[in-house]
């Protein structure tokens, strides 16, 4: 059963929410995330998930890092199929996505500037702001997941 009945028409909206590492765009529409960030549309998006149940129909994690994968937080994760995903264990940030089980996720700002919270506003559709509101953290790290070994890309 679908939880959200008007999730369809949510899935092509840009989100502006306080990630579990800095505030960010959130979309089920790649193209629409890419036109805002004025980014190649053939460069990936990392993939946000709260469930560990739909990370496994988004990729196939190598058996010897699948305890790294569990166990990390604030990572994420690229993968042989060319997907970065990062399973959100913030509670908060996990609660808001569970409903519509993954989306695209990068930063809101300015390609290669720092955010602005003028032009994060100005080019989201929804706005969710906590208490404490909306800050710029640290970026995720991401390592490339191979066979058996592990390269860090950020």
């Amino acid at each position: 059963m679908n939880r959200l009945p008007y999730k369809t028409t949510l899935q092509n909206k840009l989100w502006l929410v306080q990630t579990d590492t800095t505030v960010g765009f959130l979309s089920q529409n790649a193209a629409h995330l890419a036109q805002v960030k004025e980014r190649a549309a053939n460069k990936p998006f990392v993939l946000v998930t709260a469930s560990f149940k739909t990370l496994k129909t988004l990729c196939r994690v190598p058996k010897i890092h699948k305890r790294q994968v569990r166990r990390s937080k604030k990572t994420s994760f690229a993968y042989a199929n060319g997907r970065a995903v990062r399973v959100v264990k913030d509670a908060r940030h996990a609660k808001f996505i569970r409903p519509f089980a993954w989306f695209y996720s990068t930063s809101a700002n300015e390609k290669a500037l720092a955010y602005n919270e003028a032009f994060a506003f100005a080019k989201s559709d929804i706005i969710v702001e906590a208490a404490e509101g909306l800050y710029e953290g640290e970026a995720s790290r991401i390592y490339r997941l191979g066979r058996s070994a592990k390269k860090r890309m950020r």
